[in-house]
């Protein structure tokens, strides 16, 4: 048995007091360390920063890939200089997004994009998120606007349509030469220049005029570019159908081989009126023989220039004609046109459209039901009034006149635009 400490006797008073507790371990040398004082700090801090970490990571992911409130897929226009608190405001007043500003900003540095984002008009999809919508800013893949530019119109007209383009911005420092400019649909960003346009149109004329100036049929009299230009433009203007160009070509082709005045009335009208394109009323009779270095009914051969840009299909004709003796063509009261090899055979077709309009007026002439008081007379005697008159025969000394549209498609501004025509061909 072990011995027990011996019991000591103590006082009421004494027994009545607390015990002392022992004094606390002292701390070892190596604890109080500042090294390891330091180590412990900054393990405590990483583990904070990591699970904060992970928590942001998590509440960003969910931010970046969450659907987006954008009910249907719709184009938003990001201005030139706006910044990325800019851009956040305006996705979420087009409502884009829905997140604060300061989030947007967070998220496109997170995507390491802060400086990639880029003005212009982009096309958001439906519940697109915000990864998507930034990726979309980011890729600059902006709405591309088509804008259709019609065959046959001047330089004039098209700056006039350029202009009224809301799409384009600044001016048109100056107006490009006649003939000049590529006729076709082209795709643009909102906010392209119309200087831009201007030389994207022109670039891409001379690129096909000199694919189709290498393929021409080496027959025909023309001797340069420009002079092929010169002639698509009057076929331009002379028919609207597709399956007509090649051989309206191929009637004035023959015409400048045997060196017989082209009498297009285009021509007139370009010479009146210059690039506006369109004279508004029917040639007068006097306006015919008209001096101008356009009008082919008083010039050899073709004109200066172009009167209007004609398209790739009128180039093709005109450098590679159908294989015709044709010297005559003439309204054939259905659209088209008839083409003859002989005078005789035009006068033939040109009494039959006036058979055709002559009906036609009786059928759309209503009876009156009292007498009518008569008509008044043109300003100008009877001798500038519209009227029709017979071309000469070829043994006179006024040279047979080719052929216009009577009526031709409302797209096609330069012919007569009036039944009866001027001068029936």
């Amino acid at each position: 048995m072990s011995e027990r400490p011996p019991i000591s006797p103590r006082s009421p008073r004494a027994a009545l007091e607390p015990e002392q507790l022992p004094p606390p371990p002292k701390r070892s040398d190596r604890a109080r360390n500042p090294l390891v004082v330091v180590g412990n700090a900054i393990i405590t801090l990483l583990l904070i920063a990591m699970l904060g970490a992970g928590g942001v990571y998590y509440y960003g992911r969910q931010v970046l890939e969450a659907p987006g409130p954008l009910q249907e897929d719709k184009i938003v226009n990001i201005p030139q200089r706006a910044g990325k608190r800019d851009i956040a405001e305006t996705l979420n007043r087009e409502g884009v997004t829905d997140v604060n500003p300061w989030v947007f900003i967070a998220s496109v540095a997170a995507l390491k994009a802060s400086s990639d984002l880029k003005p212009g008009e982009y096309s958001f999809q439906k519940n697109a998120s915000l990864r998507d919508v930034i990726a979309t800013i980011v890729e600059g893949k902006v709405v591309q606007h088509a804008v259709t530019i019609p065959e046959g119109l001047t330089s004039e007209q098209i700056v006039a349509r350029l202009s009224d383009n809301e799409i384009f911005t600044g001016s048109v420092r100056e107006l490009p030469r006649e003939g000049t400019l590529l006729p076709e649909t082209y795709k643009f960003p909102r906010g392209t220049t119309r200087e831009q346009v201007i030389q994207r149109m022109q670039q891409a004329h001379k690129r096909v005029l000199a694919e189709i100036w290498e393929r021409r049929n080496q027959d025909i009299p023309i001797k340069t570019p420009e002079q092929l230009v010169t002639l698509a433009s009057i076929v331009e203007k002379e028919t609207g159908k597709p399956d007509e160009r090649s051989r309206v070509a191929a009637v004035f082709v023959n015409r400048l081989k045997q060196r017989i005045k082209l009498q297009s009335d285009p021509t007139i009208i370009y010479g009146l009126v210059g690039g506006k394109g369109t004279l508004g009323r029917p040639i007068k009779r006097s306006e015919i023989t008209q001096p101008s270095p356009y009008n082919t009914y008083v010039i050899e051969g073709l004109p200066p220039g172009p009167i209007s840009n004609p398209g790739r299909a009128s180039l093709e004709a005109a450098a590679n004609p159908a294989r015709t003796r044709d010297l005559y063509f003439v309204a054939d009261g259905t659209g088209g046109h008839a083409f003859t090899e002989t005078y005789d055979a035009h006068q033939k077709n040109v009494a039959k459209l006036r058979a055709i309009e002559k009906q036609i007026q009786n059928d759309t002439v209503e009876p009156a039901e009292e007498a009518q008081p008569p008509a008044a007379a043109a300003p100008g005697g009877a001798a500038d009034a519209p009227t029709a008159t017979t071309p000469a025969r070829p043994n006179q000394q006024k040279r047979p006149p080719a052929a216009r549209p009577a009526n031709p498609a409302p797209a096609r501004q330069g012919a007569v635009q009036s039944s009866p025509p001027v001068v029936q061909r």
